[in-house]
């Protein structure tokens, strides 16, 4: 029994080899009609390009981190090119002053406005008519979202008609207002929710349709029930990107307060405009707008930093 199996293990080994050799001459030939682009006769076979060279900077790399001073070098630079473009502008005459004051002459509109508290009480009328319709437009818009977004009924029932009414400028509702709520408070209330509680609502249900699958079906499969599962998974993933939102729509609100004003309003940043509008006041324009840029970049600081802290996990 021992010949026999001597004599027939070389010839077993000779034929695993050639079929060894077949194989790799054939996966070669592939390879090399894969190279002429015979192996897909309706592609043209790609350039010869010489590799990529390392960039010098990664200020030009894509998606590629900077460094902090890097970064705070370039953040002050966005304000301070246009800030000396506007110095040059108003010192050296290219602009009437009556059209574009100058940065001194703003600075002093500012002071004088503080001066008299006007610009304070504009300041706190205006922010309160923010917090209370664009308020008003995250506690509807963002329970609505998140129905939309878990339930595939709530998406069919309420996305085609929200997503024709969010094309409805809010400015084409205040003759209406004005005549369902008249003149007061309410109907600028109503102009800054109809203006944002669509998108925001829209943009909820997105965030949170963008939960991935695996956790709520390992969820399910852990015991939870579908109240834990939206409690416990749904909410807190959609979180960051639900105050992501808020950020994105709060700019909205500011917008649509200068709108809201110019209904029957005796304060308001928004009214303060109008006002030095008619009188060609043109440096308290520019004092108020300073003052709408400033308070929109506290509320968007704080936003970020709620962000930060009950989303650690989100990039």
């Amino acid at each position: 029994m021992t010949g026999p199996t001597q004599r027939t293990t070389p010839a077993s080994s000779a034929d695993e080899r050639a079929a060894q050799a077949q194989e790799a001459e054939q996966r070669l030939a592939e390879q090399q009609e894969s190279a002429r682009g015979g192996g897909r006769p309706d592609w043209s076979p790609l350039p010869r390009r010489a590799g990529l060279k390392p960039s010098a900077s990664p200020l030009f790399s894509l998606r590629t981190p900077i460094s902090a001073a890097a970064r705070w070098t370039l953040a002050v630079l966005s304000f301070a090119i246009p800030f000396l473009a506007w110095i040059a502008l108003s010192a050296g005459g290219a602009v009437d002053s009556t059209f574009l004051p100058s940065p001194a002459a703003v600075l002093r509109a500012g002071v004088d406005m503080a001066s008299t508290g006007e610009l304070f009480d504009d300041l706190w009328t205006t922010t309160l008519r923010v917090l209370e319709g664009f308020g008003l437009a995250v506690v509807v818009s963002v329970p609505l979202g998140i129905l939309m977004g878990t339930f595939a009924a709530g998406q069919a029932f309420f996305e085609p008609l929200i997503g024709l009414l969010r094309y409805l400028p809010a400015s084409a509702f205040i003759p209406l207002l004005i005549i369902w709520l008249g003149l007061g408070e309410p109907s600028k209330i109503a102009i800054l929710f109809i203006g944002t509680v669509f998108f925001n609502t829209l943009m909820t249900a997105d965030v949170v349709r963008a939960v991935p699958n695996s956790l709520i079906d390992v969820s399910y499969t852990l015991g939870a029930r579908r109240g834990e599962v939206l409690r416990k998974i749904v909410v807190p993933h959609s979180l960051p990107g639900m105050i992501d939102a808020i950020r994105v729509n709060a700019a909205a609100a500011w917008n649509f307060v200068v709108v809201a004003e110019l209904i029957n309003s005796s304060a308001g940043l928004g009214y303060r405009i109008v006002r030095a509008q008619r009188f060609l006041q043109t440096d308290k324009i520019f004092a108020v707008l300073v003052v709408i840029g400033l308070a929109g970049l506290a509320i968007d600081v704080l936003l970020r930093l709620l962000r930060t802290r009950v989303g650690k996990w989100a990039a």
